[in-house]
């Protein structure tokens, strides 16, 4: 069995650690700032609505009932819904300056996480790939024809995957963190997909879903079937969403 600092990944945090002592001489590479946003100026806008209403009030029930659930209903999933799940897990919710705070926290409030949807069964939405544009809370179409079952293939030939109306797909793009906050942006990278996960699934609770967040993730296929440059934005994290089964 391998001896714990002989893995990259604790190296790696070792060599982000902060120390009292070095903080502010130790050495910190350049890397260049990136746009806030991800923009796809080519694609036609799906404007999301804003006119969910929901009757659940106390946080606690949607937290306790919160499991990760693999079997959905034959039942489409709303638009309107789907758009209070982007809303919770990324929508803005206030700014101050040219900073526009959102529902989950980010260090430096640099948001280096995007949200992606495959799109398999939701009213109103033609199945396929999209991007979620935060700053005009719309959706950017960016392939025509149903990849929930390339998705399921990609993230480890998990059927289930394929058979939820939605799934979202979270990349972290590198630079949106690290021209601030050098190698250590990674953690913080990490630390953004989690917060925004979890916000989305205590959401889908909110309205009658079931979710599954998943990680088994064949990293370079997703990033191809997103069409995105791997060397500066990968996928980091995955989540099916559907109705809940009515026992």
């Amino acid at each position: 069995m391998p001896e714990l600092k002989e893995c990259s990944g604790f190296q790696y945090l070792k060599d982000t650690r902060f120390d009292r002592r070095t903080i502010q001489d130790r050495h910190r590479p350049f890397i260049a700032e990136v746009e806030t946003f991800k923009h796809y100026p080519q694609a036609g806008k799906v404007a999301l609505p804003r006119t969910w209403q929901l009757t659940e009030e106390h946080l606690s029930p949607l937290i306790e009932n919160r499991r990760s659930v693999r079997k959905y209903a034959q039942e489409p999933l709303s638009l309107e819904h789907l758009a209070f799940l982007l809303w919770a897990s990324q929508g803005v919710t206030g700014q101050a300056g040219r900073y526009l705070f959102r529902s989950t926290p980010s260090a430096g409030a640099l948001y280096p996480v995007e949200t992606y949807l495959s799109a398999h069964s939701v009213a109103g939405l033609a199945a396929g790939l999209y991007h979620f544009d935060v700053q005009h809370f719309a959706l950017d179409p960016l392939t025509e024809g149903d990849q929930a079952e390339a998705v399921a293939r990609a993230c480890l030939d998990q059927s289930f995957m394929a058979q939820a109306p939605v799934v979202f797909l979270w990349t972290g793009v590198f630079r949106r963190a690290m021209h601030k906050y050098g190698n250590r942006g990674v953690r913080y990278i990490l630390l953004d997909a989690g917060h925004i996960c979890q916000n989305m699934m205590i959401a889908a609770e909110a309205v009658g879903c079931g979710s599954c967040a998943v990680a088994a993730i064949y990293d370079s296929e997703i990033n191809q079937l997103l069409q995105i440059d791997d060397e500066e934005e990968s996928i980091l994290y995955a989540a099916a969403v559907g109705k809940k089964l009515i026992p």
